[in-house]
């Protein structure tokens, strides 16, 4: 059975052969735009962002100046990180589900089940954005607030690998299972139902955006390993019911 890595090459290979070339401009374009933007933005406010919150640190605790000062900069960069993530994402989703369709077709050789024009699909897309965002949102706040709890937090690098898998894979699979008319909530019963195809590929993915520059390119790929991964992995399972 395909494995998660297999698909993450066999799907870049796919993108960028003759016939779906064309269609990963797009997502490149959108996702490098953000990229420029949000650094640009992070490195202008920075320096007053550590200022900002040293000066929060009570007197009695300046000792630890050290440790905090690290702990703040790895907070940062996992709130970039996801911040990029899901902002590239609501953007390009449209994109993304488009380019899903067409590799579905020359990979498979049979269309999603997905009837809907192009216009209603931009639409519904960006709609299936919030509801992950809904979704994933209140966990990753739950998760930074885990990391700054002593004792509990030394399980936090763990947790957000973890994290970063399931985050990774839901935000990629969707797309094919949403031009298959897979509900959300069935989506997750089915990527639970195959936990380690699941969380491998999602790991694959987060190291993917973990890449710089190189994940703009990359990430198209990962959108065509997603549909390999549903229609090896995630197709064939029985719709939920009721």
């Amino acid at each position: 059975m395909l494995d998660a890595f297999t698909a993450l090459a066999r799907g870049t290979r796919l993108v960028y052969g003759a016939g779906l070339r064309r269609y990963v401009f797009a997502p490149i374009v959108v996702n490098l735009l953000v990229y420029v933007a949000m650094l640009w933005f992070v490195l202008a406010n920075f320096g007053s962002w550590l200022d900002h919150w040293m000066a929060m640190v009570p007197g009695w605790l300046a000792w630890l100046e050290w440790l905090i000062w690290p702990l703040f900069v790895l907070s940062l960069v996992l709130a970039v990180f996801f911040t990029f993530t899901l902002v590239t994402h609501i953007i390009a989703a449209p994109f993304y589900g488009f380019l899903a369709e067409k590799v579905e077709i020359a990979a498979t050789g049979r269309a999603p089940l997905d009837d809907r024009g192009l216009a209603k699909t931009a639409v519904d897309a960006l709609g299936r954005e919030m509801v992950k965002l809904a979704y994933i949102l209140p966990r990753m706040a739950a998760l930074f607030v885990i990391s700054w709890i002593p004792v509990v937090n030394l399980a936090a690098p763990l947790l957000w690998a973890l994290f970063s898998a399931w985050m990774m894979a839901i935000t990629y699979l969707d797309y094919p299972m949403d031009n298959n008319k897979v509900s959300f909530a069935d989506m997750r019963r089915r990527l639970k139902s195959r936990w380690w195809p699941t969380l491998s590929y999602g790991g694959g993915v987060t190291l993917i955006t973990w890449l710089p520059l190189a994940n703009l390119f990359l990430l198209p790929g990962a959108v065509a390993a997603g549909v390999l991964m549903w229609d090896g992995h995630y197709r064939d399972l029985p719709a939920r019911r009721g």
